[in-house]
């Protein structure tokens, strides 16, 4: 267990990694970070549209940097993107900077949480399922290497979730 001030969520598209990690961060009294809204703050697009406008590649090297600079900081919460974890100097940030907690979920349950979901380019487009088991099987690895605990879920709302969750945390976190 890496022993940090720092909480970092990663996790698949639809884990919670906001609404858990809101929460987490209210209830340790931190503040807390989506990396999603700083690339959307600092370039004054949404996501899709940075996809749309600059493509994957670009979009990366935008969430490289903005992790870099946010993984940075002490005593924060920070809800990672789902692909945050594919450049391995990500992966190298987040293990060495704080502690690491994977939120898991499973496919279906992903279908059920992001049914209404339209913003996200990496799941836009017909055959849902198939995109998001195709990316489970080339990120959860990923996530799972990375992560110093484990946290999955149980087809439960944010309300049951985060009490589970903070016991975990609890139990395991070693803030410095």
């Amino acid at each position: 267990m890496n022993p940090s001030p720092n909480l970092f969520l990663v996790g698949p598209t639809g884990a919670g990694k906001t609404s858990i990690g809101q929460r987490l961060a209210a209830h340790y009294g931190l503040p807390f970070v989506d990396l999603d809204v700083e690339i959307e703050a600092r370039c004054g697009m949404t996501i899709a549209e940075l996809f749309a406008a600059e493509g994957e590649a670009a979009f990366r090297a935008r969430e490289c940097a903005q992790l870099e600079e946010s993984s940075l900081r002490q005593g924060i919460v920070l809800a990672t993107g789902a692909g945050a974890v594919l450049d391995p100097a990500n992966r190298e940030a987040l293990m060495s900077r704080g502690t690491v907690l994977m939120l898991g979920v499973d496919v279906d349950e992903q279908l059920d949480r992001l049914q209404h979901d339209t913003a996200r380019p990496m799941i836009a487009g017909g055959d849902r399922r198939g995109r998001l088991e195709s990316l489970a099987e080339h990120r959860n690895h990923l996530y799972e290497d990375i992560a110093d605990l484990i946290f999955r879920g149980r087809r439960e709302s944010v309300d049951e979730a985060v009490p589970r969750a903070i016991a975990l945390l609890d139990r395991h976190w070693k803030r410095t």
